[in-house]
């Protein structure tokens, strides 16, 4: 499957302040790299190289250190939201469609299988898949179910709930591309309620292995002692360290 790659990049990263007063949450190092030289690497590993940058905040740091992608082995342009569009404006500034286009953030760290992601959206005729993952959350207490008259129907102690969240890596079909109109500001969940409601397929791809979110100063932290958990192999240019897995999410 033909990929271009959209990298969303213009956040503040305000829940990462102090650290991103004065450089951009992509630009954050984990290792001896940016998280955002390893989305870019990542990608080129599969075989999209044709990458676009979403970029506002500090645009010109990361403009000088991304360049023109040579030296990743991509070709990188980027798209300027001279106002904030959302995790999604970007994609309708994007010129004509041509195939599937992947958008993904810069601040999260993941070992999402991507190949395998791209087989199901391919497979199920979608013109949307988002990649997820189930959240298990436990409850300490007892918890009480109760009609409309507060009298209780079941009693459940400590139990787990489940919930299927997005991790922020998306596969959209060029006629997702058409929802958009140029400049105007959405969020991914926009978008995929206008697919839903113009009666169009969305899929979800589970995600089983190791996903973090690094908005927060404890969560960096995490992602950096946990480093070795994001590790896959595939070759990096440039080094001999391995290539960390695909980042999502904004």
């Amino acid at each position: 499957m033909t990929m271009r790659g959209l990298i969303m990049v213009g956040g503040q990263g305000q829940r990462l302040y102090p650290y991103t007063a004065h450089l951009p949450k992509p630009l954050m190092p984990i290792g001896d790299k940016p998280i955002l030289e390893y989305i870019i690497r990542r990608l080129c590993h599969h075989g999209i190289r044709d990458i676009t940058l979403a970029v506002s905040h500090m645009a010109s740091l990361i403009q000088a250190y991304c360049g023109d992608g040579a030296r990743f082995g991509a070709a990188i342009t980027y798209l300027h939201e001279s106002r904030p569009l959302g995790t999604a404006g970007a994609i309708g500034l994007l010129p004509e469609p041509r195939g599937t286009l992947l958008v993904t953030n810069g601040d999260i760290l993941s070992n999402l299988d991507l190949d395998a992601m791209a087989g199901e959206h391919r497979s199920s005729g979608a013109m949307i898949t988002v990649a997820s993952k189930m959240q298990v959350t436990d409850i300490s207490s007892g918890v009480l179910d109760t009609d409309a008259d507060g009298f209780v129907t079941d009693y459940r102690e400590k139990p787990q709930l489940r919930h299927r969240i997005g991790i922020g890596t998306y596969l959209l079909e060029p006629a997702a591309q058409a929802l958009l109109a140029a400049g105007e500001p959405a969020h991914m969940p926009d978008l995929i309620l206008r697919a839903l409601r113009a009666g169009q397929r969305v899929a979800s791809y589970d995600h089983g292995g190791d996903w973090i979110d690094i908005g927060r100063p404890e969560d960096y932290a995490r992602a950096q002692a946990d480093m070795h958990r994001y590790l896959v192999g595939g070759p990096d240019p440039d080094a001999a360290a391995p290539v960390l897995a695909l980042g999502a999410a904004r």
